[in-house]
């Protein structure tokens, strides 16, 4: 059974939006990857505004291949304005209704699945964007695609935080291509799309989101912190641990990604993530540890053989951009969020919730 997401985090978000979200109010948005981690939040979010907001109901087309979507993937949401439709976005798709956003939330973002599908990675960033940009263009849609922060490859220090005009550290050939260049690719289809087509394009990199609904299987850092705290087992942290990450909660992220959506100025890139801290993981296992108020220990460990290598030692996000243009302002601080989602994962995980 799906763990559903918190009731309180999909009130909070809706909320913040307020008036803003009326520009939704009776538009049709075409949503792709809807049953991973993001595109669930948007699900949901999209039917509480339905329930509680809207003067006109907002219509989703929710597409999804399932392909790492896992236990996430098998409870669809059951309501008159949401068409759910199993389909992978690398071949184009059609629809009478009238789009009116098309959000391409599709991806294979977790580095043990793209290490797996390195293939459909590239697939699903290049051929599945510029299906849904033709898409986008025939019913004269907004379109947002999810880049990543990965794009920004192993930056030079002199260049964090990254602003979005730095052009990045990335190799072409490495275990982490396939995801990096793919996105970057994405991006410059965005850019030919909206230049030449006069298509409205937003390109979105997201900064490490965390929360409620993140999959044990997608392997990722504070899945597997969480994890082995339930299990009181030490946090293994891969490497030397002096790697940096900055840390979003999923609520400041969502609320910042459904405002480049509305009001994202045609044809740019915006960093939605939380600048502050920036801390290495073992300082994260060492937050973590005093959030769950458990006696928690942690070993330095070697790269597992299925993560890829060339980690970036540092990721952390300028946003002065969404901060002047979109007014974006995160408010969940780190311990916050991480007793969030620990308090969500302790249930979720062993199959309470």
């Amino acid at each position: 059974m799906t763990a559903p997401l918190l009731s309180s985090d999909i009130d909070e978000i809706c909320a913040r939006l307020g008036a803003v979200a009326q520009a939704f109010a009776g538009k049709t948005v075409l949503l792709t990857g809807a049953r991973g981690f993001l595109g669930r939040y948007f699900t949901d979010v999209f039917l509480r505004l339905n329930e509680k907001l809207l003067e006109k109901p907002v219509h989703i087309v929710a597409l999804d291949n399932l392909i790492t979507a896992g236990d996430a993937g098998a409870e669809i949401p059951q309501s008159e304005n949401l068409t759910f439709v199993e389909h992978d976005v690398i071949n184009p798709y059609s629809t009478d209704r009238s789009i009116d956003y098309v959000i391409h939330a599709a991806g294979i973002a977790s580095p043990f699945y793209y290490r797996a599908y390195p293939l459909e990675t590239l697939e699903v960033a290049i051929t599945g964007t510029r299906n849904m940009l033709e898409l986008a263009d025939q019913h004269d849609a907004r379109f947002t695609f999810f880049s990543s922060s990965e794009i920004y490859g192993d930056p030079d220090p002199k260049h964090v935080p990254m602003a979005e005009s730095y052009r990045g550290n990335v190799s072409c050939q490495g275990p982490r291509a396939c995801y990096d260049e793919s996105k970057r690719v994405g991006e410059t289809l965005c850019y030919i799309f909206h230049n030449k087509n006069g298509t409205h394009t937003n390109v979105i990199r997201p900064f490490n989101i965390y929360g409620p609904g993140m999959q044990e299987t997608d392997y990722r850092v504070l899945p597997n912190f969480a994890n082995r705290i339930k299990a009181g087992q030490p946090l293994n942290v891969y490497g030397s641990g002096s790697q940096t990450r900055t840390f979003c909660y999923v609520t400041d992220a969502i609320f910042g990604f459904i405002l480049v959506f509305l009001n994202g100025v045609a044809g740019e890139a915006y960093n939605i993530g939380n600048p502050q801290p920036e801390i290495s993981m073992i300082d994260l296992a060492h937050r973590m540890k005093a959030v769950s108020h458990r006696d928690v220990e942690f070993n330095l460990i070697e790269y597992p053989d299925s993560y890829p290598a060339d980690e970036p030692m540092r990721r952390s996000p300028d946003i002065r951009k969404a901060r002047l243009q979109l007014g974006f302002h995160p408010r969940i601080e780190l311990d916050e969020g991480l007793s969030r989602f620990l308090n969500w994962s302790d249930q979720a995980y062993t199959g309470q919730l």
